[in-house]
């Protein structure tokens, strides 16, 4: 994507910067020429003169430099060793099955599919429903007389509602009309309906879709928490003691030792006798 002084950046260098910068690390890099990447691209022309113009002068060889390298060296075969373990890991089949574990452990209700007719008196409710009882079709009402108009066109259609989807009221006389059936006129804060219960059926689960990113980043978390507790099983790892690190230092001219108590007084003579 770039020569600085006959160095190179890749395009994988931007992707992987600007996937380091997300909040998302499982997130798709951005694609070349958007206003992301062409910002992550500058920033590495900088980073990459900087670095060029401390080597010029040396500084890669002093002893902060050096220990920081090291650090940083660690930091990146680390990262690369979590990436290798974890695309080994968490493969297309291992999300499948996690998948099918979590939707057989999801509780599902039930769904109805309904039309409605939205009028605002009590009056014009019963006059349909007066129509509706004589066997004039629910969806061609709706048309021509339902005020709701992101519906009516659809004939009142609302789709598959489940009951925590929808207007308490309007969920409550749904799930007590039966398949097939119409309504009496009932009101909400919309105004007064009518509905007629189209087909009901148990709620689907989610799809592997929408819980594929979950499903990544928990066994993304789960696989290398795993990971880091089976390398320090197997490590010796010694710690430093806290109790010498945090024991206060002496105060200059303090004594280290302590002094020993003092003994019991020898007998001499009474100074305030006479000799």
């Amino acid at each position: 994507m770039a020569r600085v002084d006959g160095t190179m950046i890749r395009r994988s260098d931007v992707e992987r910067e600007a996937v380091a910068q997300g909040d998302d690390p499982a997130g798709s890099p951005p694609e070349p020429g958007s206003e992301e990447f062409d910002r992550v691209l500058e920033e590495l022309i900088d980073q990459r003169l900087l670095a060029l113009e401390a080597r010029r002068r040396g500084l890669n060889q002093s002893e902060e430099a050096r220990r920081r390298l090291a650090l940083a060296e660690e930091r990146i075969l680390g990262n690369v060793l979590v990436e290798t373990a974890l695309a080994d890991a968490v493969t297309e089949e291992t999300i499948q099955r996690i998948y099918e574990e979590q939707i057989r452990l999801i509780p599902l209700g039930e769904e109805v599919r309904a039309r409605h007719i939205l009028v605002q008196t009590e009056e014009e409710a019963l006059a349909i429903k007066a129509l509706l009882d004589q066997g004039r079709d629910f969806a061609e009402l709706a048309v021509a007389m339902s005020e709701d108009q992101a519906t009516r066109l659809e004939g009142g259609d609302l789709g598959y509602f489940s009951r925590e989807g929808i207007l308490p009221a309007f969920g409550a006389v749904a799930f007590a009309t039966p398949e097939g059936g119409v309504s009496e006129p009932f009101r909400t804060e919309f105004g007064w309906h009518l509905l007629t219960v189209v087909d009901r059926r148990r709620q689907p689960p989610p799809s592997l879709e929408v819980l594929r990113p979950n499903i990544a980043r928990f066994y993304t978390f789960d696989q290398l928490e795993a990971l880091i507790e089976g390398l320090r099983n197997q490590a010796v790892i010694e710690r430093a003691d806290l109790s010498l690190l945090l024991a206060p230092a002496p105060a200059d001219g303090e004594e280290e030792t302590q002094e020993a108590a003092p003994g019991p007084v020898e007998d001499g003579p009474d100074p305030d006798q006479p000799g």
